[in-house]
Parts: C-alpha cells; sequence; structure tokens
C-alpha cells in the first residue's frame, strides 16, 4: 500500500484548505486551464474518490462565484468593453483586407507586361483640312480635331474639368483616398452607384490603356497605370494629355473635336459658359450631348459653375453671368457644306500619300468664299421654290480652267444628309448631254450651220419627241441645239454613230459607263455632276483637259511636304477649230435659247438639261474661267415640276455673278463664222457629204410632210428626210427629253414607205 502511495502521482492544486494556504483567496481549477488536463488515471480499488469529485465540484462553483464578480467588473465597462472588441476586429479585419488587397494587387499586376515596357501609344492621327487662304475646313480622323496644348487652350477648360471632375488633382499621387471614400460613402447612401471616386489620372490610364470592363482585373490595373503616369509625367502633362483624348459626345474626342463640333470655334476661344457645359458632358457624353438634350447639358453645366464658385476659381457675378447662358441645341452632325468637299478630300488622300500615320495639314483647291456662296444659292432656292416645284435636293459644283475645284455642294444640308450627291449620285444628265452629240458630229465634219429637218422620227421601237410635240423643219445644227431639240440630236448621234459619241465623251472626262446606243443622244447614261462638269472643261480652255484635283499639297505639321500638285497637267482632246463652233454654239444657248436667263453681262455658254418627267434639272455653263454645273431633283427620283431653264438656270447666274466679281471679261476661246474653214476632230476631218434629198414618210400623218415641204421653200434643203411625225406628249421645257429608260434596240427608221432616194436608214445603214 505505501508502495503505491509512493508512485501515485500527485496533481497540484490550489483547493487546499483556507488555513493552509495563509488565508488566501486566489484559487484555480481544471476548469481555469487554457488547456484542460489529460484525464487523471482511475484510483485504486476500494480508495474512495467521493471527496476528490466534492473538491472539483465545488472549485468551479466557487470559481464561478468569483468570476461572475470579475465579468460583472469587465461588463459593468459596457460602452469600453464593446469599443476595445470593435478597434481589436477593426485591426484584425484591416490586416487581413490589407494582406487580401496586397495579393490581388500582386496576382493582377503579374499578369501585366513589364513596367519597362510601358510607353504612351500615339495619339490617332489628325487631318487639318484647310482652304484656298489658309482657312480652316475640318478636321478629320478618329479624333475629330487637332491636338491643342494646355496653355493655347481657353483657361476656363481645365477649372472647370478640375472642379467638376477631381478637385484635389495637384494634390494627390494618382489615387485620391479622400474622393474614394466620400464616394463610397455617397454611394452607401444613394443605395447605388453614384460615384466613381476615379481621379483625372486614373480615367487618363483607362482611355489609353484598358478596355471599358467594370471587373476588378482592370481597377487595379487602372490604379498601377494611374501610379506610373504620375511618376513619368508632370500634372500639366497628364492634363493636357488628358483634355486631348477624353470623350465629349457627338463623335468628338478632344477638346478641340467637341469645341468645332458644339460651338464652330477653337478651344482657344471657349468662353466660361462653353467650358462648363464641356466638363458637364465627362460624367454622361451621349446623354448630355446638347445635339441630343440641350437642357440637361445647360443643367449639367450649372453644377460645374456652381463648384468652380465653392473652390474659389470663379466669383458670384461671374456664375451668374455665365449661368444666364440659354440652352441651344447644337446640329445632330457636323453641320456646313464644306464637310462635302472635307469628306472628298479623305477619299483623295490614300492615293496622294498612302496611309496617315501622323497629323498633317490639307491645303484643299476650296475657296471658302464660293463654297458659302454656293451653299446660300443651293439652299435659298429650295428654300423659295422647293415646295412649290417639289424639290427638296440639289448640288453644285465649280472647277476653274487649272481643274481645281473651287466649290462642291453635295446636298441641302450636310447636318441631315452627308450623302454627297455631287460626285456619288448618278443621274440622268437629260439635254446637258447634247453638247458632245454635237462634238462628235463636228469632228466627222459637220458644221454650225450644217441643216437637218426637225421633224419626228423612229428608230426602231424608240420615237423620240420634242418638247410638246413642235417641230420646226429644216433647222441648223447651232439653231437645234440652242432650241434642245430632240429630234436632231438623235439624227445626229445616229449620223456621227452611238460608240463615237461615247468615246468622244469619255475622252472629255465622262468616267461613268455609257451606254452605245441611239438614246445616248438625250443623256440617257448615267453621270455624276462632278464628271458631267469636269467633261465641259475642254470648251472654257480651248481643247485641253486639265487634271480634276481636290488637294494642293499635304505638309506635316512641322512643315515636311508630304505632297505637292505640280503646274496644271493639261492633256488635248480636242482641236481649238472644233472647240470654237461649239463654244459659238453654246452661246447661242445663254443669247438666245433656253438658257436666256444665264446671262451674267460676260461671255458665257453652257447648256440646260431636264430629264423624263423633270426627275432631274439641269445647267451646265462656262466662262473663261470658272465652269459650273447645277443639279435639282429628289433622292427618290420622284418627279418635280422643275426645269434645267426654271431652276438651275437661276441658280448658276446667282453663284457665277458672286465668283466673277473682279475678275476681267474674257472671251471663251476660239471663234467661228459661217465663212471659217474647218480642220475637223484632234486632227484634221474631210468635210461633210451632201446627202442626196429624199421625201419625208407619211406614215399616216400627211400634215407633216406638209409642213417640211413649205418650209423647205424658204430654208436650206435638209441633208435628209425623216419619217412621219409621231404624236407627241405635253409638257412645257424645250430641252425636255423623251421616255428612254426601256433597252433600246439597234437604231433604223421605220413608220414610212421608202422611196428610191438616199433616206437616213441607209445612211445607218451604210447604203
Amino acid at each position: 500500500m505505501a508502495r503505491k502511495t509512493k508512485n501515485r502521482r500527485i496533481e497540484p492544486t490550489f483547493d487546499a484548505p483556507a488555513a493552509r494556504r495563509g488565508g488566501d483567496d486566489l484559487k484555480l481549477g481544471d476548469a481555469d486551464r487554457v488547456v484542460p488536463s489529460r484525464q487523471r488515471r482511475k484510483p485504486a480499488k476500494g480508495k474512495s474518490t467521493k471527496g476528490g469529485k466534492s473538491a472539483r465540484r465545488a472549485g468551479p462553483r466557487r470559481k464561478s462565484g468569483a468570476g461572475g464578480s470579475g465579468a460583472g467588473g469587465s461588463g459593468g465597462g459596457g460602452f469600453f468593453g464593446f469599443l476595445r472588441t470593435a478597434v481589436y476586429w477593426s485591426f484584425v479585419l484591416a490586416l487581413w483586407g490589407g494582406i487580401a488587397a496586397v495579393g490581388i494587387t500582386a496576382y493582377y499586376g503579374a499578369k501585366m507586361p513589364s513596367a519597362t515596357t510601358w510607353e504612351i501609344p500615339d495619339r490617332p492621327p489628325n487631318v487639318k483640312i484647310v482652304s484656298a487662304d489658309g482657312g480652316l475646313i475640318a478636321n478629320r480622323g478618329m479624333t475629330g480635331g487637332e491636338a491643342v496644348g494646355l496653355h493655347e487652350m481657353s483657361p476656363f477648360i481645365p477649372q472647370a474639368v478640375i472642379a467638376i471632375e477631381d478637385r484635389r488633382f495637384y494634390s494627390h499621387f494618382g489615387v485620391d483616398p479622400i474622393g474614394l471614400a466620400r464616394a463610397m460613402s455617397e454611394n452607401l447612401l444613394a443605395g447605388r452607384l453614384t460615384q466613381g471616386g476615379s481621379t483625372l489620372t486614373q480615367q487618363l490610364a483607362k482611355n489609353l490603356f484598358l478596355k471599358p470592363d467594370r471587373t476588378i482585373e482592370r481597377k487595379v490595373q487602372e490604379v498601377l497605370l494611374a501610379l506610373w503616369l504620375e511618376q513619368k509625367h508632370s500634372k500639366d502633362q497628364i492634363l493636357e494629355m488628358y483634355l486631348n483624348r477624353v470623350y465629349f459626345g457627338s463623335g468628338s474626342y478632344g477638346v478641340e473635336a467637341a469645341s468645332r463640333r458644339y460651338f464652330n470655334k477653337s478651344a482657344r476661344d471657349v468662353t466660361l459658359s462653353e467650358a462648363a457645359l464641356l466638363a458637364g458632358l465627362l460624367k454622361a457624353p451621349s446623354r448630355l450631348s446638347p445635339a441630343r438634350d440641350p437642357q440637361a447639358a445647360e443643367t449639367r453645366a450649372q453644377v460645374v459653375l456652381t463648384a468652380m464658385r465653392d473652390q474659389g476659381m470663379i466669383g458670384d457675378s461671374e456664375m451668374t453671368t455665365a449661368m444666364s447662358r440659354p440652352a441651344t441645341r447644337a446640329a445632330a452632325y457636323w453641320t456646313g457644306s464644306e464637310h462635302y468637299f472635307a469628306d472628298r478630300v479623305m477619299e483623295e488622300l490614300p492615293g496622294l500619300i498612302g496611309d496617315v500615320k501622323n497629323d498633317i495639314i490639307v491645303e484643299a483647291t476650296v475657296d471658302f468664299r464660293l463654297q458659302k456662296q454656293a451653299e446660300k444659292t443651293i439652299r435659298s432656292l429650295i428654300d423659295e421654290k422647293g415646295g412649290k416645284l417639289a424639290v427638296s435636293q440639289g448640288a453644285l459644283v465649280s472647277i476653274d480652267t487649272t481643274g481645281a475645284v473651287r466649290a462642291m455642294v453635295g446636298g441641302y444640308d450636310y447636318a441631315n444628309s452627308q450623302f454627297d450627291r455631287a460626285s456619288e449620285a448618278r443621274r440622268q444628265p437629260g439635254s446637258a448631254f447634247k453638247p458632245f452629240v454635237y462634238m462628235a458630229a463636228l469632228e466627222q465634219g459637220r458644221r454650225p450651220d450644217s441643216v437637218r429637218n426637225d421633224a419626228p422620227i423612229r428608230i426602231g421601237k424608240w420615237k423620240p419627241e420634242n418638247y410638246k410635240g413642235k417641230y420646226y423643219g429644216p433647222v441648223t445644227l447651232s439653231e437645234a441645239l440652242a432650241r434642245s431639240l430632240n429630234s436632231v440630236a438623235a439624227q445626229l448621234a445616229m449620223e456621227a454613230g452611238p460608240k463615237s459619241v461615247v468615246e468622244l465623251a469619255q475622252r472629255m472626262g465622262i468616267e461613268s459607263d455609257l451606254k452605245a446606243n441611239a438614246s445616248i443622244a438625250l443623256g440617257t447614261s448615267e453621270v455624276t455632276p462632278l464628271e458631267l462638269t469636269a467633261a465641259y472643261l475642254p470648251f472654257a480652255t480651248g481643247g485641253l483637259r486639265p487634271e480634276v484635283h481636290f488637294v494642293t499639297r499635304v505638309t506635316t505639321s512641322s512643315g515636311k511636304v508630304l505632297y505637292q500638285h505640280d503646274r496644271p497637267r493639261m492633256t488635248r482632246v480636242a482641236s481649238a477649230e472644233v472647240i470654237g463652233m461649239m463654244n459659238s454654239m453654246m452661246q447661242g444657248v445663254v443669247e438666245n435659247g433656253s438658257a436666256r436667263a444665264a446671262a451674267i453681262g460676260r461671255p458665257a455658254a453652257g447648256k440646260t438639261g431636264t430629264t423624263q418627267q423633270s426627275r432631274d434639272a439641269w445647267f451646265v455653263g462656262y466662262t473663261a474661267d470658272l465652269v459650273t454645273g447645277v443639279w435639282f431633283g429628289n433622292d427618290t427620283s420622284k418627279s418635280t415640276r422643275a426645269t434645267g431653264s426654271s431652276l438651275s438656270v437661276p441658280a448658276w447666274k446667282a453663284f457665277m455673278e458672286e465668283a466673277e466679281k473682279g475678275r476681267p471679261v474674257k472671251r471663251l476661246p476660239g471663234s467661228w463664222s459661217p465663212g471659217a474653214s474647218f480642220g475637223g476632230g484632234v486632227a484634221a476631218q474631210p468635210q461633210e457629204r451632201p446627202v442626196p434629198q429624199a421625201a419625208v414618210g407619211s406614215g399616216g400623218n400627211g400634215g407633216a410632210n406638209t409642213q417640211a415641204s413649205q418650209a423647205s421653200e424658204a430654208r436650206p434643203t435638209p441633208s435628209a428626210p425623216v419619217p412621219a411625225p409621231v404624236p407627241a406628249p405635253g409638257g412645257g421645257n424645250p430641252d425636255h427629253t423623251a421616255s428612254v429608260r426601256r433597252p433600246v434596240p439597234p437604231a433604223d427608221v421605220g413608220g414610212a414607205p421608202q422611196r428610191s432616194q438616199t433616206s437616213i436608214l441607209d445612211i445607218i445603214l451604210g447604203n
């Protein structure tokens, strides 16, 4: 028993009677251990443990009593106990949050390229297009405006942007903790995302390098890039890059493009109220655009002005004055006809200099004064007569004798329709094409005083008719062109040959596909106003065809020349003699024919044209300085009540009177008189062969025979007879062409029995 007692483990205890501990009241039981003790060994058989169990139970009760007093003391602290707990757990959460943030940053940062390879991407190149006198026409490119230095732009712009977007821009290190905390609190109070908290540096980093994804990865990369930008660049450099690249809505990137877009002025000249409007757009560029919602844009601008006042940037009086500016709606798109010209320049550039890689300056051929006069002319006539004549669109092209395009209007309003009807819309030219038919005949030996019988004619199934069915019998070619007689034009086309007419028109400058059939005489193949006007240039230059161009020179912003248009390149396309005869005939159109209203007090010539059902109304006229073509009609080819004489001629006159101001009066090149010798086309051509007289077939209409017979007594004998007349439609214009929209079969003359003498059919078939 003694041995067992000796080997028994003795556990330390503080449960001894108080007398043995000297009256010390401190007690510690098993329940007070941090780690509970192992389970005690079972006592030896026969050994009572009641006392031990009783002692163990008693200890905790006494401890509980004592502990309850301690807990009560702690709980008695109340608020301070809670505060200590809150501080403790806040510290723990902050520690772990910091560790998580560092981990996330390291993870996403590791996925980015090495910082040594980071560099600011080049700003998309801008194309600055200026007029012949150096005035700005337009900016083109992805940004829509040139870069402007911070010191060059209006000081109100950076002030307004900083006031509303990043008031601590000049004090933070790229990330604004105060602004971020404020944004988070406002978002929590609002219950939704109302504040972003990003600095201007962060926004620039996002615009330069990142996609607009709303992810944690992008936000982390944005912060890292913002810190890098702040390290590499000064605050002013960052602000300048931001203002020249940020989106302001309506396709405008950068303050210069936005200023031009909304105020039609440079960012250098922006006022306080305009700067506030621009800064206000940054929150929601598309929704707040003054082109979409001017009232919302103005309301946001007032918020910006208030922020500027609160930060001491402006005073109360300045704010009040700026707020008094009424809201105005900007055009839905770039406005002004000069943008038609700018679009065409952009199409020409790749062929001149290749891809645009840097900012360039394009010196265009357009005369801004003439461009605005052309725009005014087209718009005023449509406003004045468009409703009455059922006309909604017009186009005007003016080219000088060097081939430089001085004005080009592609429609009534560029803001509403950017489609360029001057260079892209192909329409039938009608009688405005007839000069090429007559010229082809002259090159084969005819003369302005050659005579043809103006009477109804049938070519296969096609029956070209004069306007109102009126015929004049034997007429000279000069009179036939002045009166725009369809019958004579059709005869000449068949005599010269449709292929010859097509070849000549293309030699003169027509580029569109032309159909070599009989109806080519009346201008049934479609062309653009630009190419038709260009094809009249040799008439004004004495038979030389210049290269039509829109660009004089292209340079870099530093002045390096990338392209230079050399002196005019002229190609001889017609003889001076033929041009002299054509000018004599077309001067008659202005002096005595369908374009009498085009007289401007100096030598001028041209030709009107009106297509079937008045779908198109034309006049192309020229002086020794300028060739100008005018077209009116509708985009849908809907019929109008206009003619070349009633609408296009007055437009031409209004424009040319302004364009010719201050220019010396010049004669048209070449001359012709009935006794002049004839040299032919480009090379000398043979004299016209006399054609034996033949009778005109009755075709069931003897009245026409009688009329032709009576007319032949008073006029020279016609070179060839034509079949009997066919009933003509009604209408009201001498240059109106007949219906020719269906395919026309190969030409021959029908409708009347043929006599033994030579007829047009014999001539056509070569008999």
